[in-house]
């Protein structure tokens, strides 16, 4: 009789045997630059916040493409501006990965508000909608106290809510849209983050949605750029301070990509026909595009990535 396996041999022995071979999924191969409708657009101007169900053509948010394989079952998250854009794709994508969501958004965005709780609730998970404006430490404390009673506890906070509009010169941009701009992309975060970290413990994870004008401004939107690179500082700080507590920190830096920011910041009829025009791949991207970043960042099992940024740019470089 041959001897027991012992050590590193037994290890991999069972290694052996207990593997499964797993079923192997389709995959569908798509030219990135025909995947989705391309410039020019129909010039469209709406008032701040801005509907994704009134634009055209309306964005895909991954309502009828993104399939779930239980990678954040039994998590809970809470993300700002999950109405539509980056929050509303990451929040269908995170439901279908198994976790429970809340949505935090302004009023005047319910209608499309609604269409993403009933999405969450078809993927089987808890939806809990928070409505509020996050230009004040009040309004941040009590969104986040409102989904973690209702969610049970927290885990994921998705910073995502943000205000962009468009100035040819600094001479135009009034103090009242400075202070929109800085208050709700940059001091909100902060609010939010800090009465999250209370209910964050190791493992979980906190995403800040950037962009890459974070790295590469536009001249016209020089506010939104500076409020994005702080971001990105915030999320690169962050991370040291709270890698001891085992809680990770990242950041998504897309752009250009089409949501409602677009089309209530004010561009002109040349602009909005050629949003996405000038990246390589000659097109603006779509939230759907971005929803499997958010969900690699929040995955408990990307352990090691923390102070991140993560771009997705249209063959555009990390700019």
């Amino acid at each position: 009789m041959a001897a027991a396996a012992t050590g590193a041999s037994a290890v991999v022995a069972s290694t052996q045997i207990s593997a499964q071979p797993q079923p192997a999924r389709s995959v569908t191969k798509s030219d990135p630059r025909r995947a989705y409708p391309q410039p020019p657009f129909r010039p469209q101007n709406q008032r701040f916040p801005g509907l994704a169900g009134a634009m055209q053509p309306k964005p895909d948010h991954g309502e009828d493409s993104y399939a779930g394989s239980g990678r954040l079952a039994g998590l809970k998250a809470l993300i700002t501006g999950g109405d539509s854009g980056m929050g509303r794709a990451a929040a269908i994508a995170f439901a279908r990965e198994g976790a429970d969501v809340a949505i935090a958004f302004l009023p005047e965005e319910e209608s499309d508000a609604r269409e993403v709780l009933k999405l969450i609730e078809a993927a089987g998970r808890r939806a809990v909608a928070v409505t509020g404006d996050i230009r004040t430490e009040e309004v941040c404390r009590r969104i986040v106290s409102e989904a973690v009673t209702s969610l049970g506890g927290l885990d994921i906070l998705v910073n995502n809510a943000g205000a962009q509009t468009m100035q040819a010169t600094l001479e135009t941009i009034s103090a009242e849209q400075f202070d929109r701009t800085m208050k709700t992309n940059v001091y909100a975060p902060f609010w939010l983050t800090k009465a999250a970290l209370p209910h964050l413990g190791p493992g979980s994870s906190i995403i800040m949605t950037a962009s890459s004008l974070g790295y590469d401004p536009n001249p016209d939107q020089v506010d939104y750029s500076l409020t994005k690179a702080a971001n990105i500082n915030f999320a690169k700080s962050l991370t040291k301070q709270l890698a001891g507590r085992g809680i990770r920190v990242n950041a998504v830096a897309p752009g250009p990509i089409w949501t409602p920011l677009i089309v209530q910041t004010g561009r002109s009829d040349e602009l909005y026909a050629q949003f996405g025009a000038g990246t390589p791949a000659g097109r603006p991207g779509q939230p759907a595009e971005l929803a499997s970043i958010y969900v690699q960042l929040a995955d408990p099992t990307a352990s090691y990535a923390s102070g991140q940024v993560y771009g997705a740019t249209g063959a555009n470089g990390d700019a």
